[in-house]
């Protein structure tokens, strides 16, 4: 099938194209140029000068529609996916709370499935957890956290390929032993839910991990100890160059200013943006998955308040949310969703961007960046279409 985008301001890899068009044939991208004339026997989406930029890579998504990624079920899994697909995610790696192996177990065996199947926007599956520090749980289930095994993870790991990230405390004992050999199979390892001081993000650095989860969140910053005072988790992320953050950019989790301050600092190549959406997320009733979770304020709470449990936020919003409230450029923050994650996932060969080649993974935004279409892999997804 032949589509083609015309009459639209497109994002490529070299900036901002005007008027031009997109043409696209069954999953791939076929060409981007300036020329917006018909293509014949295309069929035509008149973008009417409205943004068209690629879709959003989500790395750290844990359901939506009512449904939770930690059911296993494949219809959780779809229903969970679609939510997001309407949103302006068109790639999307899965992500399990902390669990218990056979959680796991029935998610892995779940996820590869999916992945098998010819255009499928699932790129693998995301484990955040469950070797976090205790004292920094938040929204994780206490009962499944644990220090590394790896008479416990590594038969995970060699049973199934479908994981392609894994977070953990880099203080926790094994730890390093942990990113040695998570890294070794190609699973990009992520510090998380940690209390590390800079000895130990370095260390972490240098046994792999190259990523931090959910940054600001879940980790400790400048602070003191009786009269002393001594650097963060946060700061020494800040000090390793080359590694990755993803932030929770609905506004609420770390708020506008830190969003810029993540911009100005790491730069657009080393900073994404997730949802870390619960399966409340675009949820028909206000319930989470787990019932100690409460909505409030827009966001994800545990129902002491001690703590955020995730959003609710989709992945235009996060868009929005950049631009609008942290004045950061809408290329750049398109980048952000789609661009960084897919390379950060190694991915970036044919996800992340509007290149002839490509997955057809494109979104319409209008002037005040609302979703107005949605292509997966050149095919519209189903009530996106509002052109």
């Amino acid at each position: 099938m032949l589509t083609q985008i015309i009459n639209a301001k497109i994002l490529t890899p070299q900036g901002w194209l005007k008027d031009g068009s997109v043409l696209m044939r069954d999953d791939k991208i076929l060409e981007v140029t300036n020329c917006d004339l018909a293509v014949i026997g295309a069929e035509l989406f008149d973008a009417k000068g409205m943004y068209v930029v690629p879709g959003g890579v989500e790395i750290h998504c844990h359901g939506g529609g009512g449904r939770d990624f930690m059911e296993g079920t494949e219809d959780a899994f779809r229903k969970a996916i679609d939510t997001h697909m309407k949103h302006g995610t068109t790639s999307i790696f899965p992500t399990l709370s902390s669990s218990s192996v056979d959680m796991i177990n029935r998610a892995a065996e779940t996820c590869t499935r999916l992945m098998r199947e010819p255009g499928s926007p699932v790129l693998g599956l995301h484990l955040e957890g469950h070797y976090l520090n205790p004292a920094m749980a938040g929204g994780q289930m206490p009962e499944y956290i644990k220090d590394p095994d790896p008479k416990e993870y590594i038969p995970i790991v060699e049973r199934w390929q479908c994981i392609k990230r894994w977070d953990a405390a880099p203080e926790l004992p094994g730890a390093m032993q942990f990113g040695k050999y998570i890294t070794a199979k190609g699973i990009l390892a992520s510090v998380a839910h940690t209390q590390a001081e800079y000895e130990d993000i370095l260390s972490a650095w240098e046994s792999g991990y190259s990523h931090a989860t959910h940054f600001y969140n879940a980790m400790p910053g400048f602070h003191k100890r009786r009269e002393y005072k001594y650097e963060g988790t946060v700061e020494s992320i800040y000090l390793i160059d080359d590694m990755t953050v993803e932030v929770v950019a609905d506004g609420i989790h770390v708020p506008a200013t830190i969003l810029r301050l993540v911009y100005k600092v790491k730069g657009v190549e080393r900073a994404c943006v997730i949802t870390d959406a619960l399966a409340c997320a675009c949820a028909e009733d206000a319930e989470a998955f787990d019932p100690r979770v409460i909505i409030e304020d827009g966001v994800c709470k545990l129902s002491d308040r001690s703590a955020l449990a995730g959003s609710i936020a989709t992945m235009d919003r996060l868009i929005r949310t950049l631009v609008q409230k942290a004045d950061i450029p809408l290329d750049d923050a398109v980048r952000m969703a789609s661009e960084t994650p897919a390379k950060i996932m190694g991915v970036y060969d044919r996800k992340g961007s509007l290149a002839k080649g490509k997955d057809a993974d494109i979104i319409i935004l209008d002037g005040d960046l609302n979703l107005r279409a949605v292509w997966a892999q050149g095919k519209l997804v189903e009530g996106t279409n509002t052109l």
